[in-house]
C-alpha cells in the first residue's frame, strides 16, 4: 500500500495486511450470512465512500452528519469521510428528529446521511438550509432499504487518493450535552485521534493476534475512537456486533481475546449463570469506561472469571486520560495513572492551584489527545482552559499516594446513565415546559442495572400533576436514553441560603427508588 498524505487514516492502516481479516459481521436474522471484512476491503469500500463524499461537494473541513444504525459500512463511511479530508459528525439514532435538527443547524454540514427510514422526514430541511441528503441502511438487509448512498456506492470507485492533511486539522466533531441545555461541539483533530489510539494499543499490548468483541455504539468516544481505532492501529480483527446483548456476547466471546465496555455489559454479563470462568479463560482483556465501574462489580467479576477488569477515564473532549496498568495492580475505584504524554493535576476549581497530594479538586489535562475547542463557540472554549493550556474537565478527583487517579464526583451535575452522559439543564428545560409544572430539578440516583438512573423532581402550580400524561409528552422531544426513568412530585425544592437547588439532598432522598 503506497503512502498515505492523509494522517489519521494513514496512521491507522500503518499495520494492515490487506490480505487479512479485519471484521467479522454475524447476522442480525438467522436467514442472514455472516459476513467478512478484510483489510483490503476497508481500503476498498473506505475509497468508495470518499468518492461518493467528494462527488456531492465535500471538500476538505466541511462536516458530514451521520446519524444511521451500527454496521461495518458505518464505520468505512467514518474511514471515508476523513479520507476525503471532512470532518466526520457521527449522531446517536436515538435523537429525535427536533434534537437532530439543532445539530444540523450548528454544524451545517456538507451532506447528511441518515437512516434509511428517516428521509422523508429531512427532506424540507434539507432544501432549506443547502445539505445534500442521502440515506443508508443496513447492509444485511439490501432487499429491504439498503438507502441511496450505499445503493449507489455500488458503482463507484474503489481508488482514491487521500486528501493531504495536517496534523491539527479537523477529522471529527463529537456533541456533548451543556449545562445550559445547548449541545456543545468538540473539535477532534487527526492528530488527537491518532496519537490516543496509539498510547493506548501500546500500553494495552494490542496487537495483530487479538480480536475484539465490538459490542459498542460508534456515534461516541469510546466505541468509535477507541474500540475501532485501536484495533485498526494494531492490525488487529473486530466481530462487530449491532449492540450489546448477552446472548450475542456469549456465544462469539470463545472466538475473541479482548472486550471494550460499559459497567452496564459487565454488569448484565454477571447476571447470567452461562458468563463462567471457562468462557472467559482465553480472555486476555476487559476494559471498562465512559461510567465509574462499583467496586463490588469489580470484586464479583474477580471472583467468578480470575480476571481484573481494566477501567480507564476519559471524556468527549479529550479521549482518554487515564488507565489502570496492563501489567500491575488495577485497583479497584482508581482509574489508573495519566496516560503517556498526558499531563493530569487536581486544581482548586476557583483559583487554578494546584491542590496537595491527596486533596480533591477538579481535574485538568493537557496533551495531544486535548480537544482544540468546541464548535463556533470560542468564548466557551475561553472558559474551559486554563491560560497554560489545561483543559478544565469539571470532573472531581484526587491522587493518591500510589499516584493512583480516583474520580469522587462531577462538578457539572453530569449523570452518566448506561454509558450515556446526560446534563440535566436539559432535560429540566423540557420538563419545566409542561403542562402544570412550576419548576423542576433533575438528578441521577443508583440504579442496579444503568449505574445511575435519571430521575425528574416536579413542583407542580397549583393542581395535581399527571406524571404519566407529562412522561408520554416528552417521549418524542428527547432521546428515550435521557427520558426520567421516575418523576417524582413535590411542594418544593430544597434551596440553600443563596436560593440555588440542594440537589445532593434530592439525591439522598431518592437514592432507593431502584433498589430491589
Amino acid at each position: 500500500m503506497g503512502k498515505s498524505q492523509n494522517t489519521l487514516f494513514a496512521g491507522l492502516m500503518a499495520n494492515a495486511d490487506t490480505t487479512t481479516q479485519f471484521a467479522t459481521i454475524p447476522p442480525v436474522t438467522v436467514d442472514e450470512p455472516t459476513r467478512y471484512y478484510s483489510y483490503g476491503d476497508v481500503l476498498d469500500v473506505s475509497a468508495r465512500f470518499a468518492n461518493q463524499l467528494v462527488a456531492l461537494g465535500v471538500q476538505p473541513g466541511d462536516r458530514v452528519a451521520v446519524q444511521v444504525p451500527k454496521s461495518i459500512e458505518a464505520l468505512m463511511l467514518y474511514l471515508g469521510t476523513v479520507r476525503a479530508g471532512g470532518v466526520f459528525l457521527p449522531l446517536n439514532p436515538a435523537y429525535t428528529k427536533a434534537e437532530i435538527e439543532y445539530f444540523l443547524k450548528d454544524a451545517t454540514p456538507k451532506v447528511f446521511i441518515c437512516d434509511s427510514k428517516d428521509g422523508d422526514a429531512y427532506r424540507d430541511l434539507a432544501q432549506s438550509s443547502g445539505f445534500a441528503l442521502e440515506t443508508m441502511g443496513v447492509w444485511e438487509n439490501p432487499d429491504k432499504d439498503a438507502g441511496s448512498l450505499l445503493i449507489s456506492g455500488l458503482e463507484a470507485s474503489t481508488h482514491f487518493d487521500d486528501v493531504a492533511r495536517a496534523p491539527d486539522d479537523l477529522a471529527a466533531i463529537l456533541y456533548t450535552s451543556g449545562t445550559t441545555g445547548r449541545s456543545k461541539g468538540a473539535m477532534l483533530s487527526h492528530d488527537n485521534l491518532l496519537s490516543n489510539s496509539q498510547v493506548l494499543s501500546d500500553l494495552w499490548q494490542f496487537s495483530a493476534r487479538d480480536t475484539l468483541l465490538h459490542a459498542l455504539p460508534i456515534f461516541h468516544t469510546h466505541g468509535l475512537f477507541v474500540a475501532t481505532n485501536v484495533a485498526l492501529l494494531s492490525g488487529a480483527s473486530i466481530i462487530l456486533l449491532p449492540g450489546f446483548n448477552n446472548d450475542a456476547v456469549i456465544e462469539h466471546m470463545p472466538a475473541s481475546t479482548c472486550m471494550m465496555g460499559v459497567p452496564t455489559f459487565y454488569t448484565r454479563l454477571l447476571n447470567d449463570d452461562r458468563f463462567t470462568a471457562e468462557l472467559t479463560d482465553h480472555m486476555r482483556l476487559f476494559v471498562s469506561g465512559s461510567a465509574p465501574l462499583l467496586a463490588e462489580t469489580h470484586v464479583e467479576f474477580e471472583a467468578r472469571t480470575g480476571k481484573r477488569i481494566l477501567e480507564r477515564y476519559g471524556m468527549t473532549e479529550t479521549n482518554m486520560n487515564t488507565s489502570n496498568p496492563y501489567d500491575g495492580e488495577r485497583r479497584a475505584g482508581t482509574v489508573g495513572f495519566p496516560l503517556p504524554g498526558t499531563d493530569l493535576r487536581v486544581a482548586d476549581p476557583d483559583t487554578g492551584d494546584t491542590v496537595a497530594q491527596g486533596d480533591i479538586g477538579v481535574l485538568e489535562v493537557k496533551g495531544p489527545n486535548v480537544f482544540s475547542g468546541y464548535w463556533q463557540m470560542p468564548e466557551k472554549t475561553k472558559e474551559e482552559f486554563r491560560e497554560d493550556g489545561f483543559f478544565i474537565t469539571g470532573d472531581l478527583g484526587r491522587i493518591d499516594d500510589d499516584g493512583y487517579v480516583h474520580i469522587v464526583g462531577r462538578s457539572k451535575d453530569l449523570i452518566i446513565s448506561g454509558g450515556f452522559n446526560i446534563y440535566p439543564k436539559e432535560v429540566e428545560l423540557l420538563l419545566d415546559e409542561q403542562e402544570g409544572v412550576l419548576e423542576s430539578a433533575v438528578i441521577g440516583v443508583p440504579h442496579p442495572d444503568f449505574g445511575e438512573a435519571v430521575v425528574g423532581v416536579l413542583i407542580p402550580q397549583s393542581r395535581k400533576l399527571n406524571v404519566d400524561q407529562i412522561a408520554a409528552d416528552i417521549k418524542e422531544e428527547i432521546a428515550r436514553f435521557k427520558q426520567p426513568k421516575s418523576l417524582q412530585v413535590l411542594d418544593e425544592l430544597p434551596r440553600n441560603t443563596m436560593g440555588k437547588v440542594q440537589k445532593n439532598l434530592l439525591r439522598d432522598q431518592f437514592k432507593d427508588l431502584f433498589k430491589g
